[in-house]
């Protein structure tokens, strides 16, 4: 019951196409395949005797990377909103 709630979009991500399904919506799903997409065309013309799965691979381990560095950023920023509150 809870997968007819769900939300499916279909995106095509370095030229394979995939079935998303999940709770945002769909315009997020797109943005998120294609921001997926440029990392990973990004990567291939950098490194074009790559293949896909490491192509991916690399694009993960820099989504994650650019994620930790804007958690800790906003770690810091909450920090220091809390020693301005006092």
């Amino acid at each position: 019951m809870e997968d007819e709630q769900k939300t499916r979009v279909s995106v095509d991500i370095f030229g394979q196409t995939y079935t998303i399904v999940g709770d945002e919506s769909s315009s997020h799903v797109r943005l998120v395949a294609s921001m997926v997409d440029d990392k990973m065309r990004e990567i291939s013309a950098r490194n074009p005797y790559l293949d896909s799965a490491k192509i991916a691979v690399l694009t993960a381990v820099n989504s994650v990377h650019d994620y930790l560095l804007l958690k800790e950023k906003i770690e810091r920023l909450e920090e220091e909103l809390n020693k301005l509150k006092g």
